[in-house]
């Protein structure tokens, strides 16, 4: 059951994934997509784990200068 849902983590979340990489240059909501094919990714690799989670560090800091200079 493990390796089953593994493969289907992989293919769910590669294909989003995908979908999201290329949603950069076509219409698309890529930077809603791309954080949940990573979200999906993540229950089973730790690779995908540390990707969101930089994802996460550079969303904050984005935000917190945004406020920062709005004041």
């Amino acid at each position: 059951m493990t390796a089953f849902k593994k493969t289907l983590v992989a293919l769910v979340g590669g294909g989003l994934l995908l979908a999201g990489f290329a949603m950069l240059v076509l219409p698309g909501p890529a930077f809603v997509v791309i954080p949940a094919a990573l979200a999906i990714l993540a229950i089973e690799f730790v690779w995908a784990r540390r990707w969101l989670a930089w994802l996460r560090e550079r969303y904050k800091k984005l935000s917190s200068n945004k406020t920062a200079s709005d004041c």
